[in-house]
């Protein structure tokens, strides 16, 4: 998958897979899937219309930002970049009340800001 896009695609994912039920996939549908995890987190992810999309979810109650990060470091290399969105509110989609999502385009590098806007680095860093 890496000569087409940019997740971290490993055999320690593929045994979440879900095989059974209406949200079943197979290996065969490649990066286009649901998976659960353990602590019953729910993972959907979909690399269509140029975009890397991965969805994390549990059912009472949203992700933590050390989750994210798993998943982050799960799907994609260290160094890259991907992002939240909040959107307008015109644009809001709410399918599921404790579920958010990281994106990332296909072929494109998402701006970052710089680091110093963020907050100041610790020392020996």
């Amino acid at each position: 998958m890496r000569a087409t896009h940019s997740y971290i695609w490993t055999h320690n994912i593929e045994p979440f897979r879900v095989k059974v039920g209406l949200l079943y996939s197979s290996r065969w549908e490649g990066h286009n899937g649901c998976f659960e995890f353990p602590g019953e987190m729910g993972v959907v992810c979909s690399d269509g219309l140029d975009w890397e999309h991965v969805s994390v979810s549990f059912k009472d109650r949203c992700p933590t930002w050390e989750e994210m990060c798993i998943i982050k470091d799960l799907f994609w290399e260290e160094d890259e970049v991907v992002v939240q969105y909040h959107p307008d509110k015109k644009h809001y989609v709410n399918c599921h009340p404790f579920c958010l999502h990281l994106w990332k385009p296909i072929g494109m590098q998402l701006l970052v800001p710089p680091s110093e806007l963020v907050g100041p680095k610790p020392k020996g860093n």
